[in-house]
């Protein structure tokens, strides 16, 4: 599949004829909502983990040297927290631009952390997108992390985010925050 894909999440039409429709972020969306919302509300989403398996060339990383940022992978019984946005349809030409690199829109039941689920919508960067750069150890990650920088700016400061973020929301994810350890020490070094 190509780097860019725009023009597949263009057809998507599971949502067509809604007014609104809920949005699940699990990383830069978490932290960065560059687009207007009616609602923003904590949520999560079962059987999906979050992981820095996909490549950045676009805004943390460059063609030649990619950034990390994350994806969601099936795991069973895992739950993945992150921030749920209701948004209008008309927010999704932005949204498809920003996530172009290789995500994919997909149909999700969404879990709101005050109760209630709603139907929605994720961004997810499967195996089989030419962006995909696959597992690796935490310390590797980080190493990558450390050496990258995009139009966005250092995937560093994507990785501080995301850890700062899901401490604000009270929720753990023991490979993110170990990324981050990783990056400090080699940061004290």
């Amino acid at each position: 599949m190509s780097l860019n894909t725009i023009a597949i999440n263009q057809r998507m039409d599971k949502f067509d004829g809604h007014h609104e429709v809920w949005l699940f972020g699990y990383g830069s969306l978490i932290f960065k909502a560059d687009f207007p919302f009616i609602e923003r509300r904590p949520a999560s989403i079962r059987g999906w983990t979050r992981r820095f398996w996909q490549g950045s060339h676009d805004h943390r990383g460059t063609e030649a040297a990619p950034g990390r940022v994350v994806t969601l992978v099936p795991e069973e019984g895992a739950v993945c927290h992150g921030m749920a946005y209701l948004v209008t349809p008309e927010e999704f030409a932005h949204l498809d631009h920003r996530e172009k690199n290789g995500y994919l829109r997909l149909a999700i039941d969404i879990a709101f952390d005050d109760g209630g689920s709603e139907e929605g919508l994720v961004y997810i960067a499967t195996h089989e997108n030419a962006a995909f750069l696959g597992p690796a150890t935490e310390h590797e990650i980080a190493q990558q992390i450390a050496g990258a920088a995009g139009p966005s700016g250092p995937n560093s400061e994507y990785l501080l985010e995301l850890a700062r973020a899901l401490r604000a929301l009270g929720k753990h994810d023991a490979h993110v925050f170990e990324i981050e350890r990783h990056l400090i020490d080699a940061a004290r070094s």
